[in-house]
């Protein structure tokens, strides 16, 4: 796979289960160590040699892209691509396409804070395969996507929300990684789920399923995902004591 200098990040949902937080506020705009959880993906992506960033907005489209600007007088430019219909995320990433030019991409959700390191790490596996996956351990990944890791960190299979306590796996879909023009026949073939949505995780597993080669890279450091009042707590304390990205 070629080098990667293109990202995007995924940041059209509201976050219901955020409540009042994000009545006014998009989630990746909460603040978070003095800084907007989107700023800290950002800032890690410069660091880790991303150059072009495409942000998928959605919920308070207008105020997230004022807020974050085009990039002018830093080290990356963006760009933006609005999901009016909130459909799944591999139908929010075929908006982005174009302007990907068919090329190797990294993408993350926009609300999961992990190192740079993480990133620079998934970016330098990116080379030596089809794609990369982050993964973090977990007790039970009920809650994300079980990650079946095999020899040499070849990723079997990837199960979605599976039911609480039947995984033979500790890894857990991470949010983010690296993925090439491979993808989207995958996404063009997805059905919707049973919640009506069209969700990038399946197109993975779906291309996983046809023989891909797609590497798993454990996130090193804390892992935070902030989906509920009390993630955004957890991840404010951390950064409070002087961790950051």
């Amino acid at each position: 796979m070629a080098v990667v200098t293109r990202a995007v990040i995924f940041a059209a949902g509201r976050g219901t289960r955020l409540g009042a937080l994000t009545a006014e506020t998009p989630k990746p705009l909460l603040d978070v160590g003095g800084k907007p959880i989107v700023v800290h993906i950002i800032d890690g992506l410069i660091r880790a040699g991303i150059t072009e960033l495409v942000i998928i907005t959605g919920y308070r489209a207008a105020r997230l892209e004022a807020e974050l600007g085009n990039g002018a007088g830093s080290a990356i430019a963006i760009d933006y691509v609005r999901q009016e219909q909130q459909d799944g995320t591999a139908h929010a990433l075929l908006l982005a396409r174009e302007l990907l030019a068919d090329e190797p991409f990294f993408w993350s959700w926009g609300d999961i804070l992990v190192e740079s390191l993480s990133y620079r790490r998934v970016l330098r596996a990116a080379a030596l395969a089809d794609g990369v996956l982050g993964v973090n351990d977990v007790d039970d990944p009920w809650a994300g996507a079980a990650v079946y890791v095999g020899a040499n960190g070849r990723i079997g299979r990837i199960v979605e929300k599976p039911p609480k306590g039947t995984s033979r796996t500790r890894w857990n879909n991470a949010g983010f990684g690296v993925l090439g023009p491979e993808i989207w026949p995958e996404i063009e073939r997805l059905e919707p789920s049973a919640a009506g949505e069209y969700e990038l995780p399946r197109a993975i597993a779906a291309l996983i399923a046809g023989g891909a080669n797609i590497v798993a890279i454990p996130v090193e450091g804390p892992w935070f995902d902030i989906g509920t009042p009390e993630d955004l707590a957890a991840a404010r304390m951390a950064y409070s004591k002087g961790r950051t990205p």
